[in-house]
């Protein structure tokens, strides 16, 4: 059985013949393991590409995620020098920004050399209905987008089509890996876009002050948001991940998830599905208060579930509440991995989550957020074996 075959049953909650092993491996991770320089790893399709296939292949994962929209051919064209020390790199644009990319961290963006920080737009000022013609929000589009500039950005905040350069880094892996390796594609979604569009501060102080305005405001985005998700689903990814990576506790309470997250995350997850892919979400943090809201919300599935102290989140907990509804995917403890010294210790971290996750199906082993930049790969090499060994399906499926 091939990866994408193994990662198909468990969203669908079939019986593959083991448990299939995918983790989503920080950006930070892939500047010091795949060999690439980082800069090209980041700001290329190819380089980025070439960065997933190499470390899927390495670890042996049955899966892997295109986090990145994908780059214009002639991005580093704009470049006018690059600086390289222990610290990382240093590139100078010609519209005089400037990217700071530290060697195991994503990179940070500036509107000048002063490190002068990229502009958010203002609740109060901007309407919903604007939009689409608000184009200087220079920390919208790095922050969501992850790149200085968005060549084919008529829209303003809002996409009108998924520019052909985004996709180029999904199309470049699923030249490489075929049909052999499940491949997913990422979104922000609406709550997230709406965090980055005015600053954590003012998104959050937003929802407390004009929670209609701020509706609104979601209600724009989820349309940005559904675009690129499609548009992926099209291009023949095997499933949509939607990052709402601050939809937990430590951000909003369990009524502001139903007011300001789930609706918008259900139709977003309802375009993908319509789409025919499968679409599940990453959260992180603390989310055991809201599970039951989340199954709700029209995906196929959960990714991350942060175990304690991280989270609030046990695995046999999620079964017993969800497991039914949705496939998991993640709640190995990425702290954990990180200290662990010794191979018996990476074992048993990946074991007590199979032996959780396993039984009926629908589990993919995974840590529970993105691998840290500086856990080392040997453990990481030890996941498909552990998997092949201990996480095989018998006839009962058990």
């Amino acid at each position: 059985m091939t990866g994408r075959e193994r990662v198909a049953r468990a969203m669908r909650h079939q019986i593959p013949d083991r448990v299939p092993v995918f983790c989503q491996l920080s950006l930070g991770h892939y500047f010091l393991h795949a060999g690439l320089p980082a800069h090209e790893v980041w700001f290329t399709s190819e380089g980025f590409a070439e960065a997933l296939v190499r470390l899927q292949r390495r670890y042996r994962f049955d899966g892997l995620l295109v986090n990145l929209p994908g780059r214009p051919v002639d991005l580093l064209s704009r470049v006018r020098r690059i600086e390289r020390s222990d610290e990382g790199e240093r590139l100078f644009w010609d519209d005089g920004g400037m990217t700071v990319i530290p060697p195991d961290d994503n990179p940070h963006h500036y509107l000048s050399e002063s490190g002068a920080p990229l502009p958010r737009a203002s609740f109060d000022e901007l309407d919903p209905s604007g939009l689409e013609r608000f184009h200087e929000c220079p920390g919208f589009t790095w922050h969501v987008y992850h790149v200085p500039h968005v060549d084919g950005l008529t829209g303003g905040c809002i996409l009108t089509e998924a520019p052909d350069s985004f996709l180029r880094t999904v199309q470049a892996v699923k030249a490489r890996v075929g049909h052999e390796v499940s491949v997913h594609g990422e979104v922000f979604s609406p709550f997230t876009q709406f965090m980055e569009l005015f600053g954590y501060q003012e998104a959050l102080m937003g929802l407390v002050t004009d929670g209609g305005k701020a509706r609104a405001m979601l209600d724009r985005l989820t349309e940005s948001a559904i675009i690129w998700a499609v548009a992926q689903a099209r291009a023949g990814v095997d499933a949509v991940l939607v990052s709402s990576a601050f939809a937990g506790a430590g951000f909003i309470s369990r009524t502001m998830y139903a007011e300001f997250v789930a609706p918008f995350e259900r139709r977003l997850n309802e375009a993908v599905r319509a789409a025919g892919v499968p679409v599940y979400t990453h959260t992180c943090g603390r989310i055991g208060d809201r599970l039951d809201l989340m199954a709700q919300t029209a995906g196929d599935g959960l990714d991350t579930l942060d175990p304690p102290p991280l989270g609030d989140v046990r695995l046999a907990d999620a079964k017993r509440t969800i497991g039914r509804q949705l496939f998991i995917k993640g709640n190995m403890n990425s702290v954990a991995l990180l200290a662990c010294r010794t191979a018996e210790e990476v074992r048993a971290e990946g074991l007590g989550c199979l032996e959780a996750g396993k039984p009926g199906g629908g589990y993919i082993l995974s840590t529970a957020c993105s691998v840290a930049p500086r856990v080392e790969p040997w453990k990481l090499e030890l996941l498909v074996p552990l998997a092949e060994e201990l996480g095989r399906y018998d006839s009962g499926g058990t």
